[in-house]
C-alpha cells in the first residue's frame, strides 16, 4: 500500500516537473526578450537611408536600428537584404571592444543564435562591416547581432569580400556618401547549418548608390561565396540582374522610367577601381 502511494507521488511530481518544463520552454519561445545593443541608448545622430532609396522586402520583416536597416528572413534564418548609408566621417579608424555576438531584439520570429555557426566551419560574415561602424559605440555593437550575419567560407571572407568593402570605403572618401545594400542570394536548396538549419548562399551581392534621387550613379556586384584573385570589376553586374536573382525591387520608390534606366546596366565608368 505504501509503495503504490509512493509510486502514485512520484508519477504525480514527474508530470508536475513536465508541465513546468512545457510551460518554460512555451514562455522563453513567447515571451523571452534578447539583451540588446540599442535599447534607450542615444549615440549620436540616427543614420537614416533615404525613403527613395529603399528596397521592397519579400518576407515583410522590416527592421530598422538606429544606424541600419534590414529585411529578415526566417525561412534563412538571415537578413535577405541589409542596408546601410556610408559617410565620409563615419570612417573612423576608432579603437572598438568587439563585442559578443546576441540575437536582434527587434526581429519577432528571433534571429538565429550565434550557435549554429558553432563548429560549421563557416565564418559568421559580417553583411554590413564592423570597420564601417568604429564612429560610434552604439554603432559598432549594433553590427554584431546575428541578424547581421551569414555563413561565409573563412578565405573568401578575409579575401575578395573584404576587398570589396575596403573598395567601398574608398569610393566613399572620393565621391561623399553612399547607400549599400547587401546580403546573401537566398534560395531553394542550399546548404544548411545548425540546429536552426541557417541557410548557407552560393552567392553574395552589394547594391551601391550615390547622389540625389534625380542623379543616381548605381552599381552592383555578385560573386560566388569563394575566394578569387579576380578584379573586383569582373563581378560588376547591373542591378536588374541582382533583382532577378533575389526577387528583390531595389529602389522600388523611383518613378518607374527612371528606375528602368538605372538599373539595366552596369556603369563601371562611374566608378573608378
Amino acid at each position: 500500500m505504501i509503495k503504490a502511494r509512493s509510486k502514485n507521488n512520484n508519477k504525480t511530481i514527474y508530470t508536475i516537473l513536465l508541465l513546468v518544463c512545457v510551460l518554460g520552454f512555451w514562455l522563453f519561445e513567447n515571451f523571452y526578450t534578447p539583451a540588446t545593443y540599442s535599447e534607450g541608448i542615444v549615440d549620436g545622430e540616427k543614420t537614416d537611408i533615404p525613403s527613395y532609396f529603399l528596397p521592397s522586402s519579400t518576407t515583410g520583416s522590416l527592421v530598422t536600428h538606429e544606424h541600419f536597416m534590414l529585411s529578415y528572413s526566417e525561412r534563412f534564418e538571415q537578413a535577405e537584404w541589409v542596408g546601410y548609408l556610408l559617410k565620409k566621417e563615419h570612417l573612423t579608424y576608432d579603437d572598438r571592444k568587439r563585442p559578443y555576438f546576441i540575437e536582434d531584439p527587434k526581429v519577432k520570429t528571433k534571429s538565429a543564435d550565434w550557435r549554429n555557426y558553432k563548429g560549421s566551419g563557416y565564418d559568421r560574415g559580417h553583411l554590413i562591416p564592423a570597420g564601417d561602424r568604429r564612429f560610434s559605440k552604439q554603432a559598432y555593437n549594433e553590427t554584431f547581432y546575428t541578424s547581421n550575419i551569414s555563413p561565409q567560407d573563412k578565405d573568401f571572407n578575409a579575401g575578395v569580400w573584404n576587398r570589396l568593402e575596403r573598395q567601398i570605403r574608398e569610393w566613399t572618401k572620393k565621391y561623399g556618401t553612399l547607400v549599400v545594400f547587401t546580403g546573401g542570394v537566398l534560395e531553394d536548396g542550399l546548404d544548411e547549418i545548425g540546429e536552426e538549419d541557417v541557410a548557407v548562399p552560393r552567392y553574395f551581392y552589394k547594391v551601391i548608390a550615390r547622389g540625389e534621387e534625380d542623379n543616381l550613379k548605381l552599381i552592383g556586384f555578385l560573386m560566388p561565396g569563394v575566394e578569387s584573385k579576380k578584379p573586383l570589376a569582373e563581378f560588376a553586374v547591373s542591378i536588374d540582374e541582382i533583382e532577378e536573382i533575389t526577387g528583390i525591387d531595389f529602389f522600388e520608390k523611383l518613378e518607374n522610367k527612371m528606375e528602368a534606366e538605372l538599373e539595366r546596366k552596369a556603369e563601371k565608368s562611374n566608378w573608378k577601381f
